[in-house]
């Protein structure tokens, strides 16, 4: 459903260099006895998700769709990301589908979210909250915000219909609240970690609701799950572009700069570095997940790529055929001088943008360029993408001697932020 070109970054015979080590690690996942191996549920999950909760999710997601004109996410980094990118990339910037999607609890940032609020005044609106323990502080305040919103506007009985939450199965203060007024909710399973989480209800209820065909982004990622479990490196391409990431790291390149050049694909890079950031990061290892949207982007930091310090490569998503394409017009004085484009679609001139840039960078650069092709993005695809890019983490993660799946960085800013802020214990 892809094709992967991994050999701008990586010659055969290197590639084939890693296949020990890949078939040792391959079998880790598969068995479960890696560093993390408790988060490894996402690796089976399109295959053994839980079928009856999912009907129950279309059934809950169409009532949504049915009576309210807004739905709000509250939730923060694996939480929202994946919804967002999906969203983004299937419904496109400027989607006019009801009901409308908002997001909150990814910002303490009091503008945002005091402009969210006074929107959902006069608005009919539903909140999906989104957090495993139920304590994570953006999405709390959010989701407290939003409730008292809500029931102030509706009442406390009404508004226990408009209340779907994804959390834990049976603890944390999430569920207990949850139990207490009778919220529906769906679970974020133990064994899958939030930046794992865009294939379950985290991600598909909100997209259920938006009307984004969910079936077949499970289908698209069962299909992955089937030809991304073997070790072959001359056939997986998820492997053959773990190894390329790998592979530039060692080689004193230690930045990956994910490109794309649709605006609406934009998100989808936002969750790539997480997903990449946030599992490699640790011990002083791993690459620097950082991005750019072409042609937009090459007018601030073109020149660097182009020319200055030597320490990234790209790894390239581009979708050769969009869902809307534009037609350049005539025109009879040709002021501008595009009449030589006339007649000509724009996303031919997208392409021929794209394959200017990869000349200039990997040819006169010197810019190493993994290339990742797909014809259309749709559900399906897209589901596969997602697996793709889970399984390759995995496995570069694996590659580094560091688990996947754990983020102890990520609690010393917690912290020190409750210290400042006083609560107990801190």
């Amino acid at each position: 459903m892809i094709k992967v070109d991994v050999s701008n970054v990586i010659s055969e015979k290197e590639i084939q260099k890693y296949q020990a080590d890949v078939t040792r690690i391959n079998k880790m996942i598969d068995e479960k006895t890696g560093p993390g191996s408790d988060f490894l549920g996402w690796s089976t999950w399109p295959s053994d998700y839980n079928k009856e909760e999912l009907e129950r999710l279309f059934k809950e997601a169409k009532y949504v769709r049915d009576n309210f004109d807004v739905l709000v996410v509250a939730g923060i980094g694996g939480s929202y990301l994946g919804a967002k990118c999906a969203l983004d990339a299937l419904k496109g910037l400027k989607g006019q589908d009801k009901p409308e999607i908002i997001f909150m609890g990814q910002t303490f940032s009091p503008n945002y979210t005091a402009q969210v609020l006074e929107y959902l005044k006069d608005k009919n609106f539903a909140i999906n909250v989104i957090s495993k323990s139920g304590t994570t502080t953006e999405t709390s305040i959010a989701f407290r915000l939003l409730k008292d919103l809500l029931e102030r506007k509706v009442g406390k009985e009404k508004s226990k219909k408009a209340i779907y939450a994804v959390t834990d199965k049976a603890r944390g203060a999430l569920k207990t609240l949850c139990n207490q007024e009778g919220y529906s909710t769906y679970v974020l399973p133990d064994d899958i970690g939030g930046r794992y989480s865009v294939l379950t209800p985290v991600g598909l209820f909100p997209l259920a609701v938006a009307g984004v065909d969910v079936k077949a982004m499970l289908e698209g990622a069962a299909k992955a799950q089937k030809e991304f479990d073997n070790d072959n490196l001359q056939e997986n391409k998820a492997y053959r572009y773990a190894v390329s990431r790998d592979y530039m790291l060692r080689h004193n390149r230690p930045v990956e700069m994910f490109v794309t050049y649709e605006p609406q694909m934009s998100q989808l890079s936002e969750w790539l570095k997480q997903l990449f950031g946030e599992s490699e990061g640790k011990e002083k290892k791993g690459l620097l997940p950082t991005s750019a949207t072409f042609s937009t982007d090459l007018h601030s930091l073109g020149q660097f790529i182009q020319d200055g310090t030597p320490l990234l490569f790209e790894t390239i998503v581009n979708v050769l055929n969009p869902q809307l394409d534009v037609e350049i017009p005539s025109d009879k004085d040709d002021l501008d001088g595009l009449n030589y484009l006339a007649g000509k679609k724009l996303s031919y001139v997208n392409q021929m943008a794209y394959q200017g840039t990869l000349k200039a960078h990997e040819e006169d650069g010197g810019v190493p360029c993994n290339i990742i092709t797909i014809e259309k993005l749709d559900a399906k695809t897209l589901g596969y993408l997602f697996y793709f890019f889970m399984r390759t983490c995995a496995m570069s993660a694996y590659l580094l001697d560091i688990n996947p799946f754990n983020q102890p960085g990520v609690e010393i800013y917690k912290k020190n932020m409750f210290h400042l802020l006083g609560k107990k214990g801190y």
